[in-house]
C-alpha cells in the first residue's frame, strides 16, 4: 500500500522539548549530554560482556540485550529532540513519523517483555537453583531473547499498519516532540476504533500480563530470601535482583503513565517530561545502576579497559 496516497499531510510540525528560548540552549546541552552518556555507558556495558568470559552468563546475556535496547532507543529519539532544541519549529515528514513510530514502539514493547524475562531469571536463580542450569540454559535464553524481539516487532508492525489505513488531513501539529500512536490518533481525519481495540490488547498484554508476571517473580523471590537463615546468603540473593528491580519500578512507572492513563488529564508538559524519562533518562541511569551495584561487571569494566 502506498501510504502518501492514503494521507493529505506531508509532514508533521513537532513540538519543541522547552518553548522559552532562554531554556532550549540549556536542554540541548542537557540532552546531549545524556545522549552521549547513554551511548557511552550502553556500549561498554555490551562490549565487557563480550569480552570478559567471566560475564558469560544467561544474566548478563539478557542485560546484553537490554543494553541494545537502549542505545536504539535513544538514537531513535534523541536526534530529532536535538534538532527541534537547536532549530525551533522542527518538522518530520509522513514517511519519517512512522518509522520513528514504528522503532520507539517496537523497542519500548521489547523492553518490557525483556524485564519479564529478566524477572524470570532471577526467579530461577534463587528459587530454584538446582534447576537453573537446565532451566537456563543457552537454546532457552536463545529462544526467550528472539521471542522478546519478535513478539514485540509483530506488535508494532500491526500498530503502523493500522496507522498507514488512517487519513490524516490535517491539522498538522503534534502535541509532543515525538511520533507516538497516541499523539499520531488525535490528528487523524478517519476513524480509529480498531486502533483503540488494539492499544487496549497491546496494553493489557506488555503492560498489565507482563507487570503482574514480573511482580509474582519477585514475591516468590522475597519470600525465599526472607526464609533464607545465613545473612550472606540473603545479601547476596537480594544484591542479585535490586538493580533489576529498580529498573523495572522505573520503566513501568513511566510507561504505564504514557500509555495506559493516555487520559488522565495530566498536562502536556508533563506528559514530555514522562517521555524524557523513559526514553532517555532510563537508558543513561540503566548501565550505571547495573555497574555500580554490581561487582562482577566492576571487576569486568577494569579488566577489559583498564
Amino acid at each position: 500500500m502506498d501510504t502518501h496516497n492514503r494521507s493529505a499531510v506531508e509532514e508533521f510540525a513537532l513540538q519543541s522539548f522547552s518553548e522559552e528560548p532562554g531554556l532550549r540552549g540549556l536542554f540541548l546541552v542537557l540532552f546531549l549530554l545524556l545522549f552521549l552518556g547513554a551511548l557511552a555507558g550502553n556500549t561498554l556495558i555490551v562490549t565487557a560482556i563480550s569480552l570478559y568470559p567471566g560475564l558469560h552468563t544467561p544474566m548478563y546475556f539478557f542485560l546484553t540485550n537490554l543494553a541494545v535496547l537502549d542505545i536504539i532507543c535513544t538514537s531513535t529519539v534523541l536526534p530529532k529532540l536535538l534538532e527541534n532544541l537547536a532549530v525551533k519549529g522542527g518538522t518530520i515528514s509522513y514517511q519519517g513519523c512512522l518509522t520513528q513510530l514504528f522503532f520507539l514502539t517496537w523497542f519500548l514493547g521489547a523492553e518490557l517483555l525483556l524485564l519479564t524475562v529478566m524477572a524470570y531469571d532471577c526467579y530461577v536463580a534463587i528459587c530454584r537453583p538446582l534447576h537453573y542450569s537446565t532451566w537456563m540454559g543457552r537454546p532457552v535464553c536463545a529462544l526467550l531473547a528472539g521471542s522478546v524481539w519478535a513478539v514485540s516487532a509483530i506488535s508494532t508492525s500491526v500498530h503502523t499498519g493500522l496507522m498507514t489505513r488512517l487519513t490524516f488531513c490535517g491539522p498538522n501539529q503534534i502535541q509532543h516532540f515525538l511520533c507516538e500512536v497516541p499523539t499520531l490518533l488525535r490528528l487523524s481525519c478517519s476513524p480509529t476504533t480498531l486502533n483503540n481495540v488494539m492499544i487496549v490488547v497491546a496494553d493489557v498484554y506488555f503492560g498489565v500480563v507482563n507487570f503482574l508476571l514480573t511482580m509474582a517473580c519477585y514475591c516468590c523471590i522475597i519470600a525465599s530470601i526472607l526464609r533464607m537463615r545465613s545473612a550472606v546468603r540473603k545479601q547476596r540473593a537480594f544484591s542479585t535482583c535490586s538493580s533489576h528491580l529498580l529498573v523495572v519500578t522505573l520503566y513501568y512507572s513511566t510507561v504505564i503513565y504514557t500509555y495506559i492513563l493516555p487520559g488522565s488529564g495530566s498536562s502536556l508538559e508533563n506528559g514530555k517530561v514522562v517521555a524524557v524519562l523513559y526514553t532517555v533518562v532510563s537508558p543513561t541511569l540503566n548501565p550505571l545502576i547495573y555497574s555500580l551495584r554490581n561487582k562482577d561487571v566492576k571487576v569486568a569494566l577494569r579488566k577489559v579497559f583498564f
